[in-house]
This record gives C-alpha cells, sequence and structure tokens, in this order.
C-alpha cells in the first residue's frame, strides 16, 4: 500500500476533515492491498455471537454475505483506546507547523475518526512533564468534536522551551485511567535517551500501565532523516535545545559517526526492553504519512478480537 503524507495545508478547523479523508483512503487502499483480509465492518453491523439475541440479526446482509451480523447501536462499545500524546517542545521539530506534534496530532485525529467508526471510545491525554489534559474514553460523537477541538487548539499554541517528564506523566495517566484500555502514546522518547534512570523510569511507568490490565502502543515519532540518520550538510551548525535553550556549536562531520551509532544503539535497546514486557513500540516516521500508522492500529485491534 503506498504511504500518502498530508501537508499541513488546511486551516486548523479542517482537522476532521483531514481525518476523514486520510481514513477513507486507507479503507479503499486496504481493498486494493495484500491487506484486504481485514476486517473493515464498521458503521452499522458486528459479527453475531451465539446466543446473542437473534431479533438484532440483519437478514438482509446474512442473505448476501451468508454470515450472521448484529445490528450495531450509537451506545454500543467494543473498546476503550486512550491517546497520550508528548506536546513538550522538542515535538515541534522541525518547523513550526510541519513538525512531529502536527503529525501526531494527525495520526491521532485520524484513528479517533477510524475508531468512532467502529463504534469504539477514545480518549486523550496531553503531557510535558506533567498531564496537562486527561479526557476519558467514550464513543459519542459530542465527545469526538471536542476532542478534535483539543487537539486543533494544540496547533495554534506552540509550547516554548516545555520539557519532557515521560515517565512521570505515564505514571498520572496509568492512575487516571480506570477502565481497561488500548494506550496508544505519541512520543519521540528522547527525554529517556541520554539517561539510562530515565530510561528505567519510562519502562517502570510503562509496567504500571501493563499491571493495571492495558494494552500498551508505543508510536516512537522521529522524523528519520534528521534525528536517525543524521542527514546534514557538512558544514557548521547551531542546535538548540528546544526544550532547555541550552546551544552548541559544531561541525556535523566530527559527530555524524559517534551520533548514528549512539542513536542506533538506544533505539536497540528500547526495542529489545519493550519486546521483553511485551508493549508494541512502532517506528513513526513523520515523512512517511500516516497509512503505517493505521495498519499498526488495525493489527493490533484484530489481535485483540
Amino acid at each position: 500500500m503506498q504511504a500518502v503524507y498530508y501537508e499541513n495545508e488546511t486551516s486548523y478547523g479542517n482537522l476532521e476533515l483531514l481525518a476523514q479523508q486520510v481514513v477513507e483512503g486507507f479503507i479503499t487502499g486496504l481493498h486494493k492491498s495484500p491487506f484486504h483480509g481485514f476486517s473493515v465492518e464498521f458503521a452499522e453491523h458486528r459479527q453475531y455471537n451465539s446466543g446473542e439475541n437473534v431479533k438484532n440479526i440483519d437478514w438482509k446482509l446474512y442473505a448476501k454475505t451468508d454470515k450472521l451480523y448484529s445490528k450495531r447501536f450509537e451506545e454500543e462499545t467494543n473498546l476503550r483506546c486512550q491517546f497520550v500524546i508528548d506536546v513538550s517542545s522538542s515535538m515541534y521539530f522541525p518547523e513550526p507547523q510541519n513538525n512531529k506534534l502536527t503529525f501526531s496530532i494527525q495520526a491521532t485525529a485520524s484513528l479517533m475518526y477510524l475508531l468512532k467508526k467502529q463504534r469504539d471510545a477514545s480518549g486523550l491525554s496531553l503531557f510535558t512533564d506533567e498531564v496537562l489534559l486527561n479526557s476519558p474514553a467514550k464513543s459519542t460523537t459530542i465527545h469526538q468534536k471536542y476532542l478534535f477541538t483539543k487537539l486543533e487548539e494544540l496547533l495554534q499554541k506552540p509550547k516554548i522551551n516545555a520539557q519532557t517528564n515521560l515517565s512521570e506523566a505515564l505514571h498520572q495517566v496509568a492512575e487516571l485511567i480506570h477502565k481497561r484500555s488500548m494506550v496508544v502514546i505519541f512520543s519521540d522518547l528522547f527525554n529517556t535517551q541520554s539517561n539510562p534512570e530515565k530510561t528505567d523510569d519510562f519502562f517502570d511507568a510503562l509496567q504500571h500501565l501493563k499491571f493495571n490490565k492495558h494494552e500498551v502502543v508505543v508510536f516512537n515519532v522521529v522524523d528519520k532523516a534528521k534525528e536517525v540518520d543524521f542527514d546534514f550538510e557538512n558544514r557548521p551548525y547551531q542546535f538548540i535545545d528546544m526544550e532547555t535553550g541550552e546551544t552548541i556549536k559544531i561541525h556535523t562531520n566530527q559527530v555524524k559517526e559517534s551520533y548514528i551509532a549512539s542513536v542506533s544503539a538506544y533505539r536497540q535497546q528500547i526495542a529489545l526492553k519493550c519486546a521483553q514486557y511485551k508493549i508494541d513500540l512502532i517506528d513513526a516516521d513523520r515523512n512517511e504519512g500516516f497509512y503505517p500508522i493505521l495498519q499498526s492500529y488495525l493489527i493490533k485491534r484484530q489481535k485483540l478480537g
């Protein structure tokens, strides 16, 4: 399936429209791709389970498909999904608007739209060094519009020098979610890279979520070209820490090899620990578009049944 990146060309009020376009295009692509086996019976039906009331069976659909489906109702919810987004200043790299946070917001909006089509419930938590917003998961249209409004506000109000405390925020979220949920985290994870103690704290927080019976999916949002491959011109640069404001002047050729080795080792460490704790870790390169995000979610959703 071809990945398509939607630039942030729309006005902020069109986040819902963007999400709809992304999801509808994704669903169309599913039927034309090797992933056509995925269940995409959205909106009004779910598979009939033995023992349920037969009055809700859609007999017309049975005549067409030879399969039993029950009609679904607005209040039905199969899954609760809590989206947890890192809104610290490092997420505003590399550009004022077209950045990791914009990508995370648009990906989250698309997933929320997909969840709503499946009658699943969405909630939203935003954090820097603490939780700034926590809205519990609901499946109503009014709630979805409220969440889209909160996401749109983020696009309009960049946070300058806002630092991250990933582990503390996740511990708070674990205490705030009172019903078993899928917890989907969007973060660049840079808060934990330079300090092994912070890495341990991060996994303690993930274990807290797992202990509370939540399924956890971590989207590691990066600009792969710049932040992983260190794809800069061979010349001096001044790099600015977006969370602290500290600056350093270096020639890229002098640090490129050691930087790539350090980032690679860290990413491998994180991947191994997530595998050990049975946590889904998914690389989310903002330049690859939203379809890999939706596909990863759909795979996870199918595993949960």
